[in-house]
């Protein structure tokens, strides 16, 4: 095997799309009912020709549809495909992460689940047995659409302009999915890949931008890292309870690309729920009535100092 080549999986491709912290913040502001583009710039924080070449890649993507509002100028608005829609899962575990281990920002927010009429959290579940998911109960394998590809990774750069200027519900979350490499180091400790060199070879990151972002994963509280031989000193690197939690975000990626960017054979991973010893289909329920959450299903209630109305009902595709 080559050492230019990768292991490709459906985490990598789905990140080729959407691992960008300003996309994050535009889906987000999407989701929160924001279409025109003075609004995205506004909730964002970022620059017009930032945002310009964001949004074009989501249009391309068939993530977002652009569509005429006015003709006289000419004003358009972004409305979420279907396909867009489909990330909603990722995102309700995006926000289930960053409650969980990060202090309040500058803007909360309750969901509502409308079929219930209750106040709830996204819970990631088995669709067999509807089960919350513990990442240490889960078996994976490869699969028929495990193949090794040449990486060709666009430029882009972390937006820390935009990190400052944003108001986000998901700030640190969205910062590492939207940290391309961050997101691949850990599908490798996920998969048991734990050594500096062996992660390197598994994403193919040059050596200065791993030893970055371990070190970066191991500050926010991520990883560890745990010695295996004294003579010379080697480590590798493990999860702590913050990292393990993570796993729902990248779970959920999988499963999207899974759908979108899927090879002609077949998923690249296998993965078994070991309590019900079935095929995970990881799905995110209502933490009250226990049902599957659809996007047209949930209200928000926000508070703090965000551009939108205090309740919302998440963006619809038109």
């Amino acid at each position: 095997m080559e050492k230019d080549l990768i292991r490709s999986c459906s985490i990598w491709r789905a990140l080729e799309v959407i691992g960008d912290y300003p996309i994050l913040l535009i889906l987000e502001v999407s989701w929160l009912g924001g279409k025109r583009f003075d609004g995205f710039r506004r909730r964002t924080g970022l620059l017009k020709a930032s945002l310009s070449s964001r949004l074009k890649r989501l249009v391309e993507a068939d993530i977002m549809v652009k569509r005429k509002y006015c003709d006289s100028p000419p004003r358009y608005e972004y409305i979420m495909t279907d396909k867009g829609q489909d990330l909603y899962w990722v995102a309700l575990m995006l926000l289930r992460w960053e409650r969980r281990w990060q202090e309040p920002g500058k803007i909360t927010v309750e969901l509502t689940h409308k079929p219930c009429g209750k106040i709830f959290e996204p819970v990631p579940a088995c669709g067999s047995c509807n089960d919350e998911i513990n990442p240490t109960q889960v078996e994976w394998k490869e699969g028929p659409g495990l193949g090794w590809m040449v990486p060709l990774y666009s430029r882009r750069r972390r937006s820390r302009d935009a990190e400052q200027r944003s108001i986000s519900l998901m700030d640190q979350a969205a910062q590492i999915m939207g940290d391309r490499w961050s997101s691949l180091i850990l599908r490798s400790i996920y998969t048991g890949i734990n050594r500096f060199d062996d992660i390197r070879v598994d994403t193919a990151i040059a050596t200065n931008i791993l030893s970055e972002r371990l070190n970066w994963l191991e500050e926010i509280g991520m990883i560890r890292q745990e010695q295996y031989n004294t003579n010379p000193p080697r480590y590798e690197y493990r999860l702590r309870s913050k990292g393990v939690d993570y796993y729902h975000a990248l779970l959920m990626l999988m499963k999207w690309g899974d759908k979108y960017y899927v090879s002609p054979e077949g998923p690249p991973l296998l993965l078994t729920h070991l309590p019900c010893e079935s095929d995970l289909n990881p799905q995110v329920i209502c933490s009250e009535c226990r049902k599957p959450i659809h996007i047209s299903d949930v209200t928000y209630d926000i508070s703090g100092n965000f551009d939108v109305p205090s309740t919302v009902t998440a963006a619809a595709s038109e």
